[in-house]
């Protein structure tokens, strides 16, 4: 255990243990050791924190926007000025490489940046009615109390991803993070605390278990929005529960992201691209690229070259800023990847490069697999995990096929010639499509996906209006 670790709730301003006194270990998975113990959230800290964010929204929701601005941009000086303390805490609590975490709080940071400037900017309308009879008045107000659901990949950006539009809008927030990273959501919220944010306006609750206590709050009056980033199994469920309260609600899913690399694409390119998409914090991403369809022309060559540049990739514990690639966030997360690559290769897949998980941590090798069959069980499974599992293709059409072949639509990419990569990428059934790069996600652009990939979207412009809600004002003239 560690003094330097903020590892209590955060309920009506102040920093507290459970009412029940009870609590969960934080381990590092580099070496399984513990960092720390963090407080359990009992069904009445829940309701608390649901409380104090309702007393606080009459007051925040009437707060000038410059204001709310200005606080955002206060956090994100802070955290601009702690970026490698956060990285730090985001390495020991889920292991990825210390360059990952780095990039991750940049990323993290500049969603504060962007809302601070999108406080000011909400959108509205008045209008004459066709009728001439009124003016046509259409405002925004913030949408109320909102519940903030985050995964444990990106710690930091999932909840500043969150945090930064809810704040922006004028709403008041319950965060409850995941509990294999909860050292890294207490952070951000002292961050947030330290910049000014009143009391009850944002409060961060673990209970564990999970779901009973996140159906208890999505049960009360107060709140009216949720927003989880999570998986399509548990977005399913999450969306019948909000069904019995009709709460408006954004979900962002699962993935399974197919990277195209078409006939006379330029192979340097195209490799470099595809180890940004996969190993992109280790492959621990639901944008990461799980399905490679290289045509076939290209295969061969395409696999000696990113089994090579993987090569590079030093493996171990991401507090050692030479390591690449770091642990995965726990001993099944590691376990699950590696039995999905002795599945795969049980069904005919080889393995070229790789495939092998490490004992003293949470370790697995950047693998590379090809001979799989579209439609076999890696081909079908969100991965999240440092495996490429690499399928031949002759027709551009048939690729097409296979990479819309899944019920997500997250996010994919596409490697080619300009005018033939931008017509597949309007043909590819998600969200996002990146042509001719490897890393898509901008705090700036709108994110988010389709099919059971998701609702509604995050960042861009789009972001803030997911915490709003329309209004209507009819003026007689």
């Amino acid at each position: 255990m560690s003094e330097e670790y903020i590892s209590q709730l955060f309920i009506d301003g102040e920093w507290r243990d459970g009412d029940h006194g009870e609590s969960f270990a934080v381990v590092d998975p580099s070496d399984f050791s513990e960092l720390a113990r963090f407080a359990i959230a009992s069904e009445g800290d829940c309701l608390a924190a649901v409380d104090a964010a309702d007393r606080a929204f009459a007051g925040w929701s009437r707060t000038a926007p410059r204001d709310r601005s200005e606080l955002l941009r206060r956090a994100f000086e802070i955290m601009r000025e702690e970026r490698e303390e956060i990285a730090e805490i985001i390495v020991r609590e889920n292991g990825k490489s210390f360059a990952d975490a780095l990039t991750e709080v940049d990323y993290a940071n500049e969603f504060f940046r962007w809302f601070s400037e999108e406080a000011v900017r909400v959108p509205g309308d008045y209008r004459l009615s066709p009728r001439g009879d009124k003016r046509i008045i259409v405002t925004r107000e913030p949408i109320g109390v909102a519940l903030l659901v985050t995964p444990w990949n990106f710690p930091a950006a999932m909840a500043t991803r969150k945090l930064g539009p809810a704040l922006a809008a004028g709403c008041t927030a319950i965060l409850k993070p995941a509990r294999e990273t909860p050292l890294t959501a207490a952070r951000i919220v002292d961050i947030l605390n330290r910049a000014g944010v009143p009391k009850g306006v944002v409060n961060l609750v673990t209970p564990v278990p999970t779901g009973p206590a996140v159906s208890v709050m999505m049960r009360q009056r107060a709140v009216r929005k949720l927003s989880f980033t999570g998986s399509t199994e548990v977005g399913r469920l999450l969306l019948h529960e909000a069904a019995d309260s009709i709460i408006s609600s954004s979900m962002e899913l699962g993935g399974n992201a197919p990277l195209l690399v078409l006939e006379g694409a330029d192979l340097d390119s195209a490799v470099a691209g595809a180890v940004q998409a996969k190993m992109r914090n280790g492959g621990s991403a639901c944008t990461a690229a799980n399905r490679f369809y290289v045509h076939r022309s290209l295969h061969d060559e395409f696999v000696e070259l990113l089994s090579g540049a993987l090569d590079e990739y030093r493996v171990g514990p991401g507090i050692d800023r030479d390591n690449a690639l770091g642990a995965l966030v726990s001993r099944g997360e590691r376990d699950k990847v590696a039995d999905l690559v002795t599945r795969a290769a049980a069904e005919g897949a080889q393995v070229v490069r790789g495939g092998g998980a490490r004992e003293d941590g949470a370790f697995y090798e950047p693998t590379v697999l090809v001979d799989v069959a579209h439609g076999s069980e890696i081909n079908r499974t969100e991965i999240f995990g440092p495996v490429a599992a690499v399928v031949a293709f002759d027709d551009v059409d048939d690729a097409i096929r296979m990479a819309n072949d899944t019920e997500y639509g997250l996010i994919a990419y596409v490697f080619g010639a300009e005018e033939q990569a931008m017509s597949v990428a309007h043909r590819l059934e998600a969200g996002m499509v990146g042509v001719n790069r490897g890393v898509l996600s901008d705090p700036a652009a709108p994110f988010g996906g389709v099919k059971q990939s998701g609702l509604g979207r995050e960042g861009g412009s789009e972001g803030i209006l997911e915490f709003m809600e329309e209004k209507y004002i009819g003026l007689s003239i």
